[in-house]
């Protein structure tokens, strides 16, 4: 049950990072920044106080890592401008799970055993119909909104984000494996750098970015207790938890932020929600065999 208690808190505080961030507002890229910046003084004081063993290794492949990882972030906050964080979070967190997936599968054959092929295919489908369902859109009923939105673009700040946040994953979980707490402050290092180059390195510390450094709060809140899910209840929990947190994005995205949505839109982001979180748990399910 504690295990379970520690893995909400990932799905929380990393759900609310795309809510946070459009809430305090700025531009994609200083929610970046800002994030990047609170980020990094978390990894300080985390490494101050635990001061893990560090190597030369760690250090490049943690910088490699978060420059991955700022790709993504910085990926994921343009699609939310384009469109909405209702849609583009569960599109982001879903698209990790299923290209995640056919990567671990078709490139480092993580999946082995029948039940893991039958499982781990019904959560792709189930996903890919979840997928349809959460960005559809009901042409006839706000075509004034609609006209607001920029879903190519989207699309396309989406694919960009989706192969650093999968490529970030792989290199950390199946190429180079390391203590998740030693390699917090060079995967932060690399995260900062990353949002300095989308700055184009022009770094002007304004109050948005400021505010927006309490975003990297929440993601190194997320980082620890998914540590500490995983110890208590097995990394499977702790990863099916941490990818709900899209589930949080979509109502807040909707109930703060003013996301307005027809009746049609409503019932199917409720579909789609449904279906990603049984394609999540299911993933997680077969993480544990």
């Amino acid at each position: 049950m504690e295990g379970i208690i520690f893995a909400l808190v990932p799905m929380f505080a990393w759900g609310l990072i795309g809510f946070t961030s459009n809430k305090i507002g700025g531009t994609a890229n200083q929610q970046t920044l800002g994030l990047t910046i609170g980020a990094l003084l978390f990894a300080l004081v985390s490494w101050v106080i635990v001061r893990p063993e560090m190597t030369w290794t760690l250090w490049i492949v943690g910088i490699i890592g978060g420059l991955l990882w700022s790709a993504g972030q910085n990926g994921q906050f343009h699609a939310m401008k384009y469109m909405g964080v209702s849609v583009a979070q569960p599109l982001s967190s879903g698209s990790q799970l299923v290209v995640g997936s056919l990567v671990g599968v078709l490139v480092f054959n993580e999946w082995t055993k029948p039940i893991q092929f039958i499982l781990g295919l019904a959560a792709l489908i189930i996903l890919l119909v979840g997928f349809y369902f959460s960005s559809k859109q009901d042409n006839q009923g706000q075509s004034d909104i609609l006209e607001s939105r920029d879903f190519p673009r989207g699309f396309r700040a989406l694919t960009y984000s989706t192969i650093g946040y999968v490529s970030y994953a792989v290199l950390f979980n199946n190429i180079m494996k390391f203590d998740a707490l030693s390699v917090l402050l060079p995967m932060a290092v690399g995260m900062f750098l990353g949002a300095v180059l989308f700055m184009k390195g022009n770094i002007n510390f304004e109050p948005v970015v400021l505010k927006n450094s309490l975003v990297g709060l929440l993601w190194g809140t997320g980082n620890i207790f998914m540590l500490l899910a995983a110890a208590k209840a097995g990394l499977a929990i702790a990863f099916s938890f941490s990818q709900l947190g899209a589930v949080i994005s979509i109502v807040a995205g909707i109930l703060f932020l003013g996301e307005k949505k027809t009746k049609k839109e409503l019932q199917w982001i409720t579909i789609g929600t449904i279906l990603f979180v049984v394609g999540a748990i299911l993933l997680g399910i077969v993480k544990s065999y």
